[in-house]
Parts: structure tokens; sequence; C-alpha cells
């Protein structure tokens, strides 16, 4: 009976210890891991080639860096609502519903990436050359929500059009990207607003028409197209790894702007390993072309994008307030500090 209690206390004791050794290595592993979202396009080219060329790697050793790859931003943030994902890259729309609709507004944005590289593009049979033109035609935009579709919803908006789900006469289908190139390829759709590549695909690839670049609608000719984006409690307890993580960040798109061919061949080589196909290098070119890489998250566009976004009723009936969305990276500092 004794030598039975001492195998039990031996026993409580050794899982004891396990139990310790687990939730230790789990704490370990959690502290020096980031899971990071991204999409395979030319826009997001500075996820791509700082992961390609080792920045990131580099300037977080010691960190397991663990990249997902998306097609539309509305995926990756419920994966952040999920908690699978630390720090993403993607469009001002997805930032923003991101931001209002977490709990305590946990999603914010701590860096631009790219601004402008979205356009029309309208099948040449379609007929279209004016959004008057639009009346009874049919419209493609990646996911509800993206900010590629907010962008279409408001343009028919001003331009006294209505889409079909909303009692007018524009019929608007939200597809991911390679489908939207599939049904223009058939003629199976009129016209498409979306990203580059694709609005260069569709233009050399299938014979559609620039009607024109989102760019042409904005002052000043500019607005925010990717931006990246936090949880915030990462943040909080891992600040280390969002600073070194913003340095990489901010490298990467001085070395992109520096290094342009080279990082357009990186960016081919990536598409080739990761997808299986590369792109020509005529529409590589045309496409980054129409892109500007920055660290600016172009902050009057993301409040225009919000009003956009509310007046198709995106943000729902209560409005909505976006102060806090921009995280003040200097607290991120502050944390560090606090640290040491």
């Amino acid at each position: 009976m004794k030598f039975t209690a001492a195998v039990g206390a031996a026993l409580v004791i050794t899982i004891t210890i396990l139990v310790v050794i687990a939730n230790f290595t789990h704490e370990v592993t959690a502290q020096n891991k980031v899971r990071v979202a991204f999409f395979p396009n030319i826009n997001h080219i500075v996820p791509i080639v700082g992961m390609e060329n080792g920045i990131f790697s580099k300037n977080l050793e010691g960190t397991e860096i663990e990249t997902r790859l998306f097609d539309s931003g509305p995926q990756v943030i419920e994966s952040m609502f999920a908690n699978s994902v630390d720090i993403a890259y993607v469009g001002p729309g997805p930032a923003i519903n991101g931001f209002l609709q977490s709990k305590n507004n946990e999603i914010q944005i701590i860096s631009g990436a790219a601004s402008n590289g979205v356009s029309f593009v309208v099948n040449p049979e379609s007929q279209i050359k004016t959004a008057e033109d639009l009346d009874g035609k049919r419209i493609a935009a990646p996911l509800i929500g993206n900010t590629q579709d907010i962008s279409l919803r408001n343009y028919l908006y001003e331009n006294g059009l209505k889409p079909a789900d909303k009692g007018g006469s524009v019929y608007v289908f939200n597809l991911e990207n390679p489908e939207i190139y599939t049904l223009f390829a058939k003629g199976d759709i009129d016209g498409a607003w979306v990203p580059e590549p694709w609005a260069t695909r569709l233009v050399l690839e299938l014979g559609g028409v620039r009607l024109f670049n989102e760019e042409d609608l904005w002052p000043q000719k500019q607005f925010a197209s990717v931006v990246l984006v936090a949880r915030n409690d990462y943040i909080k307890n891992h600040p280390e790894i969002v600073s070194k993580w913003l340095d990489a960040h901010t490298y990467t798109v001085n070395w992109i702007n520096q290094n342009p061919d080279q990082s357009k061949v990186i960016f081919n080589q990536f598409l080739k390993n990761t997808l299986g196909k590369s792109l020509k290098d005529e529409i590589i070119n045309e496409a980054f072309s129409h892109i500007q890489i920055t660290t600016d998250p172009s902050v009057d566009s993301i409040y225009i994008f919000a009003e956009r976004a509310n007046s198709v009723g995106y943000l729902g009936r209560h409005g909505y307030n976006l102060d806090g969305i921009f995280h003040d990276t200097n607290l991120v500092k502050a944390l560090l500090e606090n640290e040491t």
C-alpha cells in the first residue's frame, strides 16, 4: 500500500513536471513565432521580396515566421479574428472592417505597403465607354467588403446607378480574382474592378480595355491599396517582434524602390515556386508601373474608404468611429523600453 502511494506521488510529481515543461515550451514557442498573411499579388510585393530575400528572417533571427497566402482581405480578417494570423497585408476595406468589428478595435494599421495599382477593365465587346454604359451590364470585383468591391459600388452610386442586389440595374459579381479572370475570358462578364497584376493580365492576355486607373478618381491621384495590420494583443505581447518586423518592412520598401528590376524577378520566381506558373515580363513590368511601394498608409484615403464603405451599407446602421485605427508605433518602442 505504501509502495502504491509512493508510486502515485511520483506519478503526480512527474505529470506536474511534464505539464510545466509543456507550458514552458508552448510559451517559448509563442514568444518566438509570428504568423503573417499576404496575397500572391504584385501589390503585395513587400512581404514577398522581404521573405524571399531573407530580409525578415535575418532581422527576426530566432523567430519562427509562418507565412499564409490568401486571395481576399475578408478571409484574412476572419483568420485574425480566429487568432490564426498575427500580422497581415490587406486592403483598406478589410482593415477598416477588422478594426470596427473586432472586440475593442483589436486590429490596427501599423504601416502602409502600397498605393494605387487598381483598374477598371472592360471587355471591348461590351461597348462600355462611360459610366452610363454600365446600365444592365455584368461587372465583377473581389469578395464583398474587399477594397475593390467598395470602390466599384461607390462609383456606381456616384454615377446614379445601383447594384442589382440593391434594386438597381448593374449586376455585380463578387468573386476571387482567378474566377474573375476565367469569366472574363469566357465573355460572361462585361468588366472587372481588380488589382494588379490581374488588371494587366485582363488587358494583355485577354484583350481587355483599361477604361481607367482607380487613382484617376482620387485627390492627388493616390490612395492606399495595401496596408500592414496587426492584432493589438500581439503588439502588446510581442513588441520586439513587431518592432523588428516594421524595421525589416521599411528596409524592404526602400530596397524594392532602389532595385525595381530585381524585385520584379524575385516576385515572378515566387509565383513560379509557389503557384507553379510565372508571368510574362511585359505583364510584370506593366503591372508594377501602376503601383507605388511605400510605408505611407495614405491616412486621408483610409477615412475616405470608410465613408464609402458606410455609404454602401457595409459599416452598419449606427455609424462608425475610426479613432485609434492607426496604431501609434511609438507605443511599441515604449513597451520595449519597459521590458528592458
